[in-house]
């Protein structure tokens, strides 16, 4: 009885503990899976799907390979967010960091009449006390503020090209931002006056680095224009400007309104400037084009507050004075009509005196026809050569009596009008003036157009026929470095710059061939080029070497002495180095005695090591240095 008592009491004791161990277990479990379970769901919904949780009893085990050290973070206490962050055991891994993309170099300059300013980042390998002492003498005793920052990361290809590309670009404008990186250079600047803006334009269009893009942008103040001219033809030949000035661009939109609807479809010059007589000019100039339109043609000249309206010869007097009448009672206020209705040409008119000045593409200035008296006459003379520069000019005047009141004015005024030109004719006549020609200036028409308004006045009657000419513009026909070299070995083709025997003195028969070089180089611009001497091989090569040089040298001085800029440019005697043909015969000696021009290239940039490539290096070589003495230790 006793012993059965006991048994029964360790069968309640067993099974207790069986119990107890069972409830503890399926508790651990539940806590365990709901756990899991909230972590997971907290973490999917957070986008970290590449972790991965694990249970082990009450703790929460993560694992998996973060992205980045920030995103193991922000998962651990998404984690920590759902159960106690002590039951969170991190066995969370972070991916490899990507190689470090190297910093974009680029600086910012400014530069004003407060000093020249310049901030950025650039690479170690500048050399900054260079880069500093040109900056310096940039700004001209102006302070300068240095806020470059210096990154040790490999210098881009083109990072050296672009930045002297912006220190020459600096140099020349005066007021100036500048932003430039590896692949492009930007350049704001502000002119004084449109002259100067387009001397900036032909200075900076000269030497743009390859593979780099450019832009430039010079703003400069409107031009101040007296008269303020607008001057419409309609004719056979159909609608045209002569000359166009406008102040808003509400003016321009009513003056090519009223030009579209008189037949013109051309593009029209029209300058923005300042000098506009009424801020009504838009609307008088239109009511003026198109009163030309129903007249059926003319020309109609607004210049300042005077317009002047030319009906064609023929126009019937009823429709001349109804379209005349409408037009001077809509006029704004300010403006006076001058209308004309010319007569028909007499049949039997006679000869009348005239004055012809052309103007050669090669520069030479012939002026024929008839001039009041010999003081005229040498005006005349002088005159040309002040506005064409000395340049050949043949007389083929004669003095005449019975000429036409004015005449001396109407023969100044179109000599003036024709050096507007690169090349061209001025006819001159009583009653009419026919300039034509060819020019590289867009804006040649409307200057001739408000010259001969001011010499000749409102009533003027003149025919422009001027063409623009790309090739002749300075900045669109600018030739590349590579063309001013082949044009340079064109004109030396067949001929050679040639010495006195044994000296460097140039030869008399030379001189024409560095007068063209001259002129080629003159339209160049600013190019870094060398002049290279060499000799045959007679003589010693020490001697050799030294003639070519002294010859280099009085080529460069003869073309300074030209009014070349050679600032950029060097000469390098060679000697006997280079022979194009053979010294043993006459001939090939006399082929190595010669003048190069070539251009300078700049020198491809060295490759860059930053720092941590130099440790990378040593350590690769104190590996290899490691493993090779292993192998000598195992092979004894």
């Amino acid at each position: 009885m006793r012993l059965s008592a006991i048994f029964i009491r360790l069968i309640v004791f067993s099974a207790a503990a069986f119990l107890s161990v069972a409830a503890a277990r399926t508790t651990v479990a539940v806590v365990e899976e709901r756990s899991v379970m909230a972590v997971q769901e907290t973490l999917v919904d957070q986008g970290y799907e590449w972790a991965s949780v694990l249970g082990d009893g009450l703790q929460v085990i993560l694992e998996g390979e973060a992205p980045t050290e920030a995103v193991r973070f922000r998962a651990i206490s998404a984690a920590g967010g759902m159960v106690d962050a002590s039951r969170v055991i991190d066995n969370l891994s972070v991916a490899d960091s990507a190689i470090i993309q190297p910093p974009q170099f680029a600086i910012e300059i400014l530069r004003n009449n407060a000093g020249v300013s310049l901030i950025g980042l650039i690479p170690a390998t500048t050399d900054r006390d260079a880069l500093a002492e040109r900056i310096t003498d940039i700004a001209d005793g102006l302070p300068v503020t240095d806020l470059l920052e210096v990154a040790d990361y490999p210098t881009p290809p083109n990072w050296r090209a672009a930045v002297s590309y912006a220190l020459r670009s600096l140099e020349i404008l005066n007021k100036s931002k500048i932003s430039v990186n590896a692949n492009r250079v930007i350049v704001n600047a502000i002119s004084d006056s449109p002259e100067e803006k387009r001397r900036f334009e032909v200075a900076l269009a000269r030497n743009m680095p390859d593979g780099i893009r450019v832009s430039v942008e010079i703003s400069a103040p409107r031009p101040v224009i007296s008269p303020f001219t607008t001057r419409f033809i309609l004719d056979e030949e159909g609608a045209r400007f002569d000359a166009c000035a406008v102040d808003t661009e509400e003016a321009l939109s009513q003056i090519m309104a009223a030009a579209s609807e008189a037949g013109f479809d051309a593009q029209a010059n029209c300058v923005f400037a300042l000098g506009a007589p009424s801020r009504t000019w838009g609307e008088a100039v239109a009511q003026s084009i198109t009163a030309v339109k129903n007249i059926g043609g003319g020309t109609i000249t607004v210049s300042d507050t005077d317009v002047t309206l030319i009906a064609p010869a023929g126009t019937g007097q009823a429709t001349f004075d109804n379209i005349v009448g409408r037009l001077e009672n809509s006029l704004p206020d300010a403006f006076a009509l001058t209308a004309e209705l010319p007569d028909l040409p007499s049949d039997t008119a006679e000869e009348l005196p005239q004055f012809t000045a052309t103007l050669s593409p090669e520069g030479e200035v012939q002026l024929r026809g008839r001039v009041p008296d010999d003081i005229t006459n040498t005006v005349v003379e002088n005159f040309a050569s002040a506005r064409f520069a000395q340049r050949n000019i043949t007389m083929g005047t004669r003095v005449a009596e019975g000429l036409p009141a004015g005449w001396s004015v109407r023969v100044l005024a179109g000599i003036e009008a024709l050096s507007e030109l690169s090349n061209g004719a001025v006819i001159v006549e009583p009653e009419n003036m026919t300039v034509r020609g060819n020019t590289g200036n867009e804006n040649a028409s409307a200057a001739v157009s408000r010259l001969l308004i001011e010499k000749l006045g409102q009533t003027a009657d003149f025919d422009i026929d001027i063409t623009y000419v790309k090739e002749l513009d300075p900045i669109a026909g600018l030739p590349t470095p590579e063309e001013c070299i082949a044009q340079i070995i064109a004109a030396t083709e067949g001929r050679k710059i040639t010495f006195d025997p044994g000296s460097a003195d140039l030869t008399i028969d030379t001189q024409p061939v560095v007068d063209d070089i001259a002129d080629i180089l003159k339209k160049c611009g600013d190019l870094r080029i060398r002049v290279s001497g060499f000799t045959d091989s007679q003589g010693r090569e020490v001697m050799n070497q030294q003639l070519s040089q002294d010859r280099a040298d009085a080529v460069l001085t003869a073309l300074r002495a030209r009014r070349v800029p050679v600032s950029t440019f060097e000469s390098i005697g060679f000697g006997e180095e280079n022979p194009i043909a053979d010294n043993d015969t006459e001939e090939g000696r006399e082929a190595n005695r010669r003048i190069e021009f070539s251009l300078i290239l700049p020198e491809p940039p060295a490759e860059d090591v930053s720092v941590l490539d130099e440790l990378a290096e040593e350590l690769t070589e104190e590996e290899a240095a490691t493993d090779a003495d292993d192998s000598a230790a195992e092979s004894e």
